[in-house]
């Protein structure tokens, strides 16, 4: 069995040029470590800072990393890409090109023995319905039609003057654990885990690698952290699933805010 490969939250371009290239460089890189050894790649959201495909535009650059989607697509790896809050308008160019399966909600996936969950994390868990309100219209066909209206140099100019001032534009202190009572996404877990049993909880979004056991299971809750301050992913190798740090010999404990017994 091959592996399977897993990342989130790279924000290409913020909060500069040369920091995204940097960051894009170091990420093709990793896919280039395990080009040779796994069959599937997921992308768990949040890739771009922004991103909007009007029908003939998309925004300009990120050409090495879209460049290396192409060439492991044509070596046969099967690209998986997950809407996160920043790039939820994405439509059919990833698909046409480089043969990838979109989605826009938590899937479940079987891996040999082991069973998954796998997504962005955005609007799941208790509270914040000003965002879920919000993230549903900005992801409604309505909202998508009306800024395709606008034209491509005042529309993306617009996002990225936002994108700039938003939480991951600037330069900020990596985030904090809260403890498991108050992480909405360790919440979420607890409560699927009450209908359904998964060996592995896989999300994005919270910026923060994070590798804990849910309380009373032998299930892995693991956020994939960032490519702003933790350059991790995650890597299956048919048995486990392990957090791992680009450039680092950190591993799952050296991320877990809650050890393991």
């Amino acid at each position: 069995m091959k592996k399977q490969l897993f990342l989130s939250d790279f924000h290409l371009g913020v909060p500069d040029v040369n920091s995204s290239l940097d960051r894009e460089k170091r990420i093709c890189l990793l896919l280039d470590q395990y080009a040779s050894e796994v069959s599937d790649i997921y992308f768990v959201g949040d890739i771009f800072d922004f991103w909007f495909e009007y029908t003939t535009v998309v925004p300009k650059g990120y050409y090495r990393f879209l460049g290396k989607l192409a060439e492991l697509s044509d070596n046969g790896i099967q690209l998986h890409f997950f809407k996160g809050n920043h790039d939820m308008w994405m439509r059919d160019l990833f698909t046409k090109e480089f043969k990838a399966i979109i989605y826009s909600q938590p899937i479940e996936i079987r891996i040999g023995l082991k069973s998954i969950l796998i997504g962005h994390g955005d609007g799941l868990g208790p509270g914040d319905f000003k965002y879920k309100f919000l993230k549903t219209f900005f992801a409604s066909s309505i909202c998508q039609f009306l800024f395709r209206w606008i034209h491509p140099d005042l529309g993306i100019g617009i996002a990225n003057f936002f994108s700039y001032r938003s939480r991951y534009g600037q330069p900020l202190e990596p985030e904090k654990y809260h403890g498991n009572k108050n992480e909405w996404l360790y919440v979420y877990c607890q409560k699927i885990m009450k209908d359904k049993f998964f060996d592995y909880y896989i999300f994005g979004h919270r910026h923060l690698p994070i590798y804990t056991k849910l309380d009373n299971t032998t299930s892995i809750y693991l956020n994939l952290g960032d490519w702003l301050d933790y350059n991790t992913y995650a890597i299956f190798d048919g048995n486990e699933v392990s957090l791992r740090q680009y450039g680092s010999e950190k591993s799952n404990f050296d991320f877990n805010p809650n050890p393991i017994s």
